[in-house]
């Protein structure tokens, strides 16, 4: 217990106390207080304590020292700086406010001709505190909301699209291309900054986007062929595909609850894909491998990341777009080719009329938008926190897409796709793996 006592004639009544053990002055408004903590070791004690202080009727408020360790004071002691506050004010209230760490220091040699660089902890650090996080909290609900919507947009417009333009490889490579010329014109005119870039974050970036470019287009190919809601419920197994590819090809181990959670997922998806009323085996399979893909997307991606982490957020995307429509042009053109492309045009415009123009327009730009703000918000956010937001996300575009579309959905088929959508946010809850190499890894991350 530390003993109290009064300083520099001060009268000791409650408010004019400051600690003993030693007290000198630095400077004619500021004291400089070794304090000292009762046990029974005086080397190596540090802890946390509330100090009053006040010198001439006014209260002092502590100032942290930085760098002491470089600093040669006595052994085993702690130094605080204080400062006068503008109004003593009530001693009560203060007491619960003035929360000062004194952090002990080992010293070899005494003897220290001045002090170390300081800072004031604000009285107020609190409050800045709580209104930064809340900030930072409205930030990731405004990231999440447009996330949500602009996918809910863009799944609606690609699907009116396909509708009338069944040509899934050049759709998915429009929508590529709108991405990359809208961040090559950021960069170009400032609005965001061009990040520096070498061989070798574009070589880590190969087989990212080779893996997003498949997936890309398998899922586009899908929604050619059956209903958007259809095609999010069958993504939605991703996880187990995840789990499965990590257990068997790179050896991770996961607990138990994680291994149970791929029950109600691989079981809703298969009921939902038993009972689907316009099933469709290609629509089926591209589902499936859009999974599989953007699986490897995820893998490929930790590990580039971990050898160069210099691009983050909407550039690492932007990039991603540009080198996957390097990949993806030559195949849409061998798939497809112009010929298809321009009858295809023609009939979808003879149907919609000139708003067909602008459907495309709109899932392309679309396509990037929801794609970038996922980007930014992982940068503000956990991994876990993102992965229920994309379980969240598929629900609302799966109920989205039914309204819009009037997709007949029978009560068997609502209750599978509740089931995979309830494993998935199951799966979302899943703790760390206990694979030590791959903790390393995210540690690095």
């Amino acid at each position: 217990m530390m003993m109290l006592r009064s300083v520099n004639g001060v009268a000791a009544t409650q408010q004019a106390r400051c600690c003993t053990l030693c007290h000198t002055t630095s400077s004619p408004s500021t004291s400089l207080h070794n304090v000292q903590y009762g046990s029974s070791s005086r080397t190596g004690a540090s802890g946390v304590k509330s100090l009053q202080a006040v010198k001439g009727n006014r209260l002092l408020k502590p100032v942290a020292l930085k760098n002491l360790s470089s600093t040669p004071f006595l052994t085993g002691q702690s130094f605080l700086r204080f400062a006068p506050l503008k109004s003593a004010g009530s001693f009560e209230k203060a007491s619960s406010r003035l929360k000062v760490e004194a952090n002990a220091i080992d010293a070899g040699k005494a003897g220290a001709d001045g002090l170390p660089e300081e800072s004031v902890i604000p009285v107020e650090e609190q409050e800045i505190t709580t209104a930064k996080a809340a900030a930072q909290r409205l930030k990731i609900g405004t990231y999440f909301v447009l996330w949500w919507s602009l996918n809910v947009v863009f799944n609606i417009y690609n699907k009116k699209v396909l509708n009338v333009f069944p040509y899934p490889w050049l759709t998915s490579t429009l929508s590529l291309a709108a991405g990359s010329t809208i961040m090559l014109l950021s960069w170009a005119t400032r609005l965001a900054a061009a990040p520096e870039l070498d061989a070798e974050f574009w070589k880590n970036l190969a087989p990212v986007a080779l893996a997003h470019t498949i997936g890309h287009v398998a899922a586009t190919v899908s929604m050619s062929k059956v209903a958007v809601s259809f095609t999010h419920i069958i993504k939605s197994s991703e996880p187990a595909f995840s789990v499965l590819i990590s257990r068997f090809l790179l050896g991770e181990s996961f607990p138990l609850p994680v291994y149970l959670s791929l029950i109600p997922i691989i079981g809703g998806c298969a009921l939902t894909a038993a009972t689907e009323l316009n099933f469709n085996v290609t629509g089926f399979a591209g589902a499936m491998i859009s999974n599989i893909a953007f699986v490897f997307r995820n893998i490929f991606s930790k590990r580039g990341m971990v050898k160069s982490n210099k691009v983050g957020g909407m550039n690492y995307y932007a990039c991603l777009s540009m080198l996957s429509l390097v990949f993806l042009t030559p195949f849409a053109f061998a798939v497809e080719g112009p010929k298809l492309w321009a009858s295809g045009w023609q009939q979808a415009t003879e149907t919609v009329g000139q708003q067909f123009f602008w459907w495309v327009m709109a899932q392309s730009v679309f396509y990037h938008l929801y794609n970038q703000v996922s980007y930014m918000s992982l940068n503000e956010i956990s991994p876990l926190t993102f992965s229920i937001g994309n379980t969240m996300k598929r629900v609302t575009v799966i109920v989205s897409s039914i309204i819009v579309f009037h997709t007949p959905v029978l009560p068997v088929n609502a209750v599978g796709a509740a089931i995979a959508i309830l494993g998935t946010f199951l799966y979302s809850q899943r703790p760390a793996t206990k694979n030590p190499k791959n903790i390393e890894a995210k540690k690095k991350f």
